[in-house]
């Protein structure tokens, strides 16, 4: 099966949509995500689990990082690691120059 990010968007809205009208026809949560993962051949139920938790945090229903925050604080920690690394070039370079400018110099 295709990792949960991969499936269509449409889907995985389907998907939690199922799991909420089929949720008072089993008798835990855990046979009515087997019964939308079996209709759908979503790859597994901790997959659909994953999708329902996501719609109730985005929905405001249950505390976490929505996932437009998720994709911000992954856009910062990319920004961030690029800085780092500019930061060590800079560094690498004024340690260059700084050991040019204690070395002795011959005119020639």
């Amino acid at each position: 099966m295709a990792r949960p990010s991969r499936y269509p968007l449409e889907l995985r809205r389907r998907a939690v949509r199922m799991v909420a009208e089929v949720r008072d026809d089993h008798p835990n949560e855990t046979a009515a995500l087997q019964a939308v993962t079996d209709k759908l051949g979503i790859g597994s139920r901790e997959t659909l689990r994953n999708w329902v938790k996501q719609h109730e945090i985005d929905a405001g229903q249950r505390p976490g990082t929505t996932t437009e925050e998720s994709a911000q604080l992954k856009a910062l920690k990319k920004e961030n690691a690029e800085l780092k690394r500019a930061n060590e070039i800079l560094k690498a370079a004024a340690s260059f120059f700084a050991a040019e400018l204690d070395r002795p110099h011959t005119r020639s």
